[in-house]
């Protein structure tokens, strides 16, 4: 299969079917973010609770799963071609269905088959469940009586913007109004395609903030959090079965539990996650700025094993360019929220993101946002070209920029970065860390790989090991006493003690 396909271990779950008949072989490519990796290993273990059998080698397979991504228009792209590349083995190879799933079927729904009729059948973000009978496993129905899922309320914020508008599919061609509404629990079945020392918790779904934008509330519908129970239950079973690091996800984990009137909901989430045995690693990611209180960065630093690390995706330091989409603040406000959470949580890492070209933005306010970003020294950045998404506010904005500028202010940006990356990680060597081993680098085999506590899994550099202590016998998912010995832009060489 390509390289965005899941490797994953068939994992002991009660197959309901026939024994004797021949198990249907899946092969699953997940595209995009950890969000939609989750729903993918969720896919995978009802399929495998059903009987399937799941397969690495798209070749193999009987039936092939594409889950998209489409974000933006570079992620809408690469879901397309994924979905075009799969469609050859069904023509030339043995795959008998193409099914497509996520977030493309929500913003492309009816224009999908009609467009490659190679694809077979269609599962939005709100219809996980139906990936059975996408896959032939189970009759089609159009009712969800069995659905695994529980249904929650969502927040009354989400329901005033709702009557405002920002939920609207109407510009969508082939998009069905019903907005999904539901999230897996802990007795859904799943099957990790992580490591098995690391794994992803969803933790919320959905967003009810109205930045410009943005398409994901049109996508993945309003905000709603899982019980506080269900994430307990799931973070315990993952920890016995060997699991030894959390990533908390959602669109926004700050608002955790704001939906069912829990106040300081991810901070509590934490400190209970904090006390299960064997969790050495526990860290959340997307944070939304207004949301970091001081109750939130005060349980950071108390416990050992949450992360000192902040996912804070900021969009932008100009507080003109923040107001047209639709967030606040602006680079004062934002450094004052910086400098208290580094006081608060000593040796913290901060990783953030922002758009360039903006609609409207000028020169001026560009330089604002290098200007912060060089004050701000963040230990990781990503800089994204601003996408012009149909449905989004943004869309109907004036004073576009062009693509070569939006470009070119990416590049710079990212340049001012590395600079700042390879300042910060210099100061790294000769200091000690504890360092969860990965395995052999994927650069080449003779070096081996892992990441630090500051190293959120996929997204950030690497540490490539090339020195172990002699005699020393070290395995993938252990945790080891690593010293830097040299610092590059983003990646750091470390030897293990």
């Amino acid at each position: 299969m390509s390289d965005k396909s899941l490797t994953v271990e068939q994992l002991a779950i009660p197959a309901r079917d026939n024994p004797c008949a021949a198990p249907i072989k899946v092969g699953f490519v997940s595209l995009g973010c950890p969000k939609n990796l989750v729903d993918s290993e969720v896919m995978m273990g009802l399929l495998a609770r059903a009987g399937a059998q799941l397969t690495a080698r798209a070749e193999d397979a009987d039936v092939i799963v594409v889950n998209t991504c489409s974000f933006i228009d570079r992620a809408q792209r690469e879901s397309v071609d994924t979905i075009l590349e799969m469609s050859k083995l069904k023509t030339e190879g043995s795959a008998r269905k193409l099914v497509v799933a996520g977030c493309l079927v929500e913003r492309y729904r009816d224009e999908i088959p009609k467009n490659i009729p190679e694809v077979d059948a269609v599962v939005g973000t709100g219809e996980l469940e139906n990936i059975l009978a996408a896959a032939g496993l189970t009759p089609a129905s159009a009712g969800n009586s069995n659905s695994p899922f529980v249904i929650l309320e969502s927040r009354p914020e989400g329901d005033a913007r709702l009557a405002q508008g920002r939920f609207s599919r109407e510009s969508w061609d082939g998009a069905i109004a019903d907005l999904p509404n539901y999230l897996y629990d802990d007795t859904t079945p799943r099957v990790l395609a992580t490591p098995k020392h690391s794994a992803y918790i969803k933790i919320a779904e959905g967003c009810d903030h109205p930045c410009s934008f943005c398409i994901i509330p049109q996508l993945r519908g309003k905000f709603r959090s899982r019980r506080f129970e269900s994430v307990i239950a799931e973070a315990q079973r993952l920890a016995r079965s060997g699991v030894r690091e959390i990533t908390l996800i959602g669109q926004d984990t700050t608002c955790y539990g704001e939906d069912f009137a829990l106040k300081d909901g991810l901070a509590l989430l934490l400190e209970k996650l904090a006390a299960i045995p064997d969790l050495r690693w526990i860290r959340f990611l997307y944070a939304y700025p207004n949301k970091i209180n001081g109750r939130l960065l005060e349980t950071i630093a108390a416990h050992e094993n949450i992360c000192s690390y902040i996912d804070v995706p900021l969009q932008h330091a100009s507080a003109s360019v923040l107001k047209r989409m639709k967030r606040g603040g602006g680079a004062e406000l934002f450094l004052r929220s910086i400098e208290k959470m580094r006081r608060t949580i000593p040796d913290l890492t901060l990783r953030t993101s922002f758009i360039v070209g903006f609609p409207g933005e000028t020169e001026k306010e560009f330089e604002e946002l290098c200007d912060f970003v060089r004050e701000a020294e963040f230990d990781w950045m990503g800089a994204f070209g601003y996408s012009d998404e149909e449905g989004a506010v943004a869309h109907r904005l004036e004073k576009k920029v062009a693509a070569r500028d939006i470009e070119r202010r990416r590049k710079r940006l990212m340049q001012i970065q590395r600079q700042i990356s390879k300042k910060r990680k210099r100061a790294l060597v000769g200091k000690q860390f504890d360092l969860l081993l990965e395995g052999v680098s994927e650069e080449t085999e003779l070096l081996l790989e892992g990441r630090t506590a500051m190293h959120a899994p996929e997204i950030d550099g690497k540490v490539f090991v090339n020195d172990v202590r002699e005699g020393g016998d070290v395995r993938p998912g252990e945790f080891y006493c690593c010293e830097i010995a040299e610092a590059h832009d983003y990646d750091l060489v470390a030897r293990i003690l």
